[in-house]
């Protein structure tokens, strides 16, 4: 019932609508039990007292109740349809909207794959819920209510005996019902994991083909399909015995109404025209009660996509746990880490310990060491993307805490190894965040990231889809569009982490002069591998084991022979022999 109120949730905007085929349903549920009515008349008034004029009526009566029964089945069915997909754009409005807020954290616990499953399989399961079962069970709902009325209105004796039946047949079906439930929640875990599969295998099928791996990739798609397929039998196997265990029933309610029906007909207190109208109307009520029989089989399954749907949408989003009020202003003065240690959930050993940090406005300082360090989950405090565990960051004083999170990633600018482009246009790509922005702001942009040149080349120039992940472009082509995209944005604080480690020497050299113009009066950190591109950063930070173990300028610190030395010379021996 609590699903059922927060589902209906979604369904109240379209009240109307619902009224509406409420109505269509009540009125189709009304011609339908007229059928087993005009049995009465047509056997005893024009077969056994030869009224033949009667026909004159009763077959217009016929062809009316038949036209008009498929334009309100139309109207319901139209209506319940437009609902359940008004309703479920909004169910899935609401679960991206939830997505896109979670934190950074959320997702390194959980599979793309099956976050996609849920706006996809599982919202697809809701939505057949509201768009045919509800229908359904208006519709079957009434036309029962109604045929159980002309039951009671021929032979009130007869009826008890016809739907008596009925509640013996509840406990089978109940039962069913849960063991349903339980395994098509497993079922949904089980195409999560195969859609999880199927968006590893398409984002890495370049990989997969250099490896020549194509055969194990078949063979890990076709067990999860079939672990998929066994899940689905064991929910058919089970919702299949319902229709089997209605049909008994109804069999026994059908043996019942002849043998007394006929008793009653012989002793004369009821017409064969009354005893078939009678086996008529019992006749189409269980058409309706084999369906809402059937129906509770999917509502079952769709339980289990509701439960994780809801689980999803209780998430507290990022906005949630945000407790920052006030905006936060351009940097000014300097920007502070104090005594800063974070562990990652269900981590005993600590990325960051007491890091103390003071970066001036405008200073350029690299952040340099081994992989695994803590370079990058520095700067992923900075932006927020978590909260130290102990410690502060301030900028100009400000506890990064205090302010909100809209107000605090404003300020800053991302220039990444893994350039992330989206299957747009150029001039999209670059604007991305911003809005509307002057095609000429986004040309000077461009050319200041040393991109003009090869945008204009493009088929269509800066309106070229570039596709996903920018397929259609190189790695140096990729990397300049995300300067231009941070040069447009104009940040106050940037952040190039590895923005340069993956390119070859003519993209490292454009990256470097686009790199220039960005980080002209601007509050930069720099993480970086090749040590050759830090060398004039205002500072060097050197960071180990998640501690800072040295700083200051390139020069002072070879001198001092210490970890940054050892990292430099290494990195010098490999580049000596790679050049033979």
């Amino acid at each position: 019932m609590k699903m059922a109120r927060r589902l209906s949730g979604y369904l109240k905007p379209y009240w109307r609508s619902l009224v509406g085929a409420t109505a269509c349903a009540g009125v189709v549920a009304l011609l339908t039990a007229s059928y087993a009515w005009m049995v009465k008349p047509i056997i005893d008034e024009i077969f056994i007292k030869n009224r033949w004029d009667l026909l004159v009526w009763i077959i217009p009566a016929i062809i009316g109740v038949g036209i008009a029964k498929g334009g309100f089945n139309y109207g319901r069915s139209y209506l319940m349809r437009y609902v359940g997909n008004r309703a479920i754009a909004a169910l899935r409005k609401d679960l991206f909207q939830k997505l896109i807020r979670m934190p950074i954290g959320f997702f390194s616990h959980q599979r793309t794959g099956s976050l996609m499953s849920l706006i996809v399989n599982d919202a697809g399961m809701v939505q057949q819920v509201i768009s045919t079962v509800i229908r359904d069970l208006f519709q079957q709902s009434l036309t029962m209510i109604s045929l159980v009325g002309v039951l009671f209105y021929l032979n009130w004796w007869l009826a008890l005996v016809a739907i008596v039946v009925v509640p013996f047949s509840y406990y089978p079906m109940s039962r069913i019902g849960k063991r349903i439930r339980r395994i098509a929640h497993s079922g949904q875990e089980k195409i999560a994991e195969l859609t999880t599969l199927l968006e590893e295998t398409l984002s890495g099928v370049r990989l997969i083909k250099a490896f020549g791996s194509e055969s194990f990739e078949i063979d890990r798609f076709d067990r999860k399909n079939l672990e998929y397929f066994q899940k689905t039998m064991k929910t058919t196997r089970l919702s299949e015995l319902v229709p089997g265990i209605m049909e008994g029933a109804g069999a026994i309610a059908a043996a019942l109404i002849i043998g007394i029906g006929a008793y009653e007909v012989r002793m004369g207190r009821m017409t064969p025209g009354g005893f078939f109208s009678f086996l008529g109307a019992s006749w189409l009520m269980y058409a309706p009660i084999r369906h809402l029989a059937a129906t509770s089989t999917t509502v079952q399954q769709a339980i289990a996509a509701i439960d994780r749907i809801f689980w999803m949408l209780d998430q507290p989003s990022e906005q949630i746990q945000d407790q920052g009020k006030r905006l936060l202003e351009p940097v000014q003065r300097e920007i502070t880490f104090e005594r800063l240690s974070f562990y990652y959930d269900g981590m005993d050993e600590a990325a960051l310990r007491e890091i103390d940090l003071t970066v001036k406005a405008g200073e350029v300082v690299a952040l340099v060491g081994s992989s695994g360090s803590g370079k990058t989950t520095l700067m992923n405090l900075l932006l927020r993307f978590y909260d130290p565990t102990e410690g502060v960051i301030r900028i100009d004083g400000t506890d990064l805490r205090d302010v909100t999170l809209e107000s605090l990633r404003k300020q800053i600018g991302l220039v990444a190894q893994e350039t992330i482009l989206f299957d747009d246009t150029v001039a999209r790509n670059i604007a991305y965040g911003l809005g509307p922005v002057d095609p000429n702001r986004v040309i000077e942009a461009a050319q200041a990231a040393y991109a003009h040149e090869f945008i204009q080349r493009l088929p269509r120039g800066y309106d070229t889809m570039i596709g996903e992940r920018g397929v259609r472009l190189s790695g140096g082509q990729r990397q300049r569009l995300a300067v231009a995209r941070a040069i447009l944005r104009d940040s106050p604080i940037l952040i190039l982490d590895e923005a340069t480690s993956s390119l070859d020497s003519e993209s490292e050299m454009y990256i470097q002069k686009a790199l220039a113009n960005l980080l002209k009066n601007r509050t930069t950190f720099v993480i970086a591998h090749r040590l050759s591109t830090v060398q004039n950063a205002s500072r060097i930070v050197v960071i180990e084991q998640g501690r800072i173990v040295e700083m200051g300028r390139h020069q002072e610190l070879l001198l001092q022979g210490g970890v940054y030395k050892k990292l430099y010379q290494l990195q010098f021996r490999e580049q000596y022999a790679e050049t033979g």
